[in-house]
Parts: structure tokens; C-alpha cells; sequence
């Protein structure tokens, strides 16, 4: 914060005009310009939070502030799978698949496309701020369902 003091001026004589007495301190707040509603972090009355690493470069991320998203592979490739499939005696096997959790500081995301630099408009839009929660499979859309 800025401190602004004010004195009195030396040219006045101090017996015949009174003082403006001691001096007075002005603070003035100036808020910063906030780039993003969020401050680019989750963490809504939280003090602190755990810290991650990133799947990338092995950074330290705070959790909320981390890209997380999920990769969905097959366990085996699809080669593997046709010979699989028709060496099984079951008709209709569907093989279980591999689900990852990686999780990215914000410059290996942005680095790797994971997440996109949007516009000032983009940013503050709902359009922009829609995310979807996988289900994998499951009927429920996430928490409490």
C-alpha cells in the first residue's frame, strides 16, 4: 500500500499561524486488474493445498491450480486384441481398459495442447468455463448421484 505524508509547509511561521498538527497518513489501496475470476486456482477459503507433481516435468503444482484429465487406453493393442478375441471362448468379452490420471503444470499443458490460451471474452463466458466430468461407463454423473 502507498503511504502519502503531509506536512506542514516551512515557510509559515509556526507562532503566528497554527500548525496543521501532525502528520497525516493516507493509505491508498489500488486493486489490481485480475486476470482471471478464479486467480487461476480452485482453492474458494482454503489456506493451503497439497502439492502434486507434474507427469511432465516432475514440477511442484498445487493440486487445485493442476490440469488434471484422465487417458483412456486399451490394455492391449489392437492387433493383440483381434487375436484375443478370436482365440476366446466367450462371444462377447469387451476388454477392460487402462484409465490414467495425469496431471500437468500449467506451462506443460499449455506446451503439450492438453489446454488452449483463450481470449479475454472466451475466459469470462460460461461457454468457456464448461467442464465435463467423466463417467467411464457408470451411469452417474459424479458426485452425490
Amino acid at each position: 500500500f502507498w503511504l502519502k505524508v503531509h506536512y506542514c509547509s516551512l515557510s509559515t511561521s509556526h507562532s503566528s499561524a497554527p500548525c496543521c498538527g501532525p502528520p497525516q497518513l493516507e493509505s491508498l489501496f489500488v486493486t489490481m486488474p485480475s486476470k482471471r475470476r478464479n486467480n487461476g486456482r480452485s482453492k474458494h477459503g482454503r489456506g493451503h493445498t497439497a502439492i502434486v507433481r507434474c507427469c511432465n516435468c516432475f514440477r511442484c503444482v498445487p493440486k487445485d491450480k493442476a490440469i488434471k484429465r484422465f487417458q483412456v487406453r486399451n490394455m492391449v493393442d489392437a492387433s493383440s486384441q483381434r487375436d484375443l478375441r478370436e482365440a476366446s471362448v466367450y462371444s462377447s468379452f469387451t476388454m477392460p481398459k487402462l484409465y490414467n490420471k495425469m496431471i500437468y503444470c500449467v506451462s506443460c499443458a499449455i506446451h503439450s495442447r492438453v489446454v488452449r490460451v483463450r481470449n479475454k471474452q472466451l475466459r469470462a463466458s460460461p461457454e468457456g468455463r464448461i467442464y465435463v466430468r467423466p463417467n467411464f461407463g457408470g451411469k452417474g454423473g459424479g458426485k452425490g448421484q
